[in-house]
Order: structure tokens, then sequence, then C-alpha cells
């Protein structure tokens, strides 16, 4: 098996944070009382409970690495979550990064920051 990372992000509800994801093409994996896990193809997401966390002061972020940007960003256009500067949750669309990556922004209903990222 191939070494891999899965980031662990906060969830104030395993609920909510289950229906966002699907909507973004994530099937829910695991879930009990202490931990959830959701993939979309090779990338996994971990979550754990974290009820009292406030959104707007989290500083929980993740990087996903894709091979079809274009397409997870057809999802999320396709869903609920808004292309917008402010507020949770949001999206800022995929552009060229002055690291020379493709990079678009996703916030999640938690605060999470997730970076989603053209592979090479």
């Amino acid at each position: 098996m191939t070494d891999y990372a899965t980031p662990n992000l906060p969830a104030r509800n395993f609920g909510s944070t289950a229906a966002f994801y699907a909507q973004l093409g994530f099937d829910e994996d695991y879930r009990s009382e202490s931990w959830m896990i959701v993939s979309r193809g090779n990338a996994t997401l971990e979550f754990f409970p974290y009820p009292d966390l406030e959104p707007y002061e989290s500083s929980f972020s993740c990087c996903i690495r894709l091979d079809d940007l274009a397409g997870m960003m057809a999802q999320i256009e396709a869903s609920d979550v808004p292309d917008a500067r402010q507020g949770i949750p949001r999206y800022h669309p995929a552009g060229p990064d002055p690291s020379g990556l493709t990079i678009a922004y996703l916030i999640d209903p938690d605060g999470s920051l997730i970076r989603l990222i053209q592979n090479d």
C-alpha cells in the first residue's frame, strides 16, 4: 500500500458535515460518536467532534491534491456553496497561484479551509 495521510478536521455536527461534503461528491465511509470518515475517490477526510467550535475563529486547514480540479469545481459550483469573499461556507474559484500551482479554496461550515490543488 502507498503511504498517505488523512487530514483530521473538526465537526460541530457529524450529520451536517456529512451532508455538506455529500453535495461535493464525498461518501460517508465510517461514523461513530467520536469519529467520521468521508471520501471522494482517493481523497479522504476524517472528522472529530468539536461541538463548541466557533467557525469564524477556526484555524484548521488542509490541502486536497486532485487530478481533476475542474471536475471538483463543477460539483462545488452545482452545489449550494456560494462563490463569495465573506461568510461560511463559501468557495473561491480555481486560479493560478504565485507558486505556479492552480488552487481553489473551500471554507466548510465549521470554518476549515480546504485548499484544492490541481496535480501537475
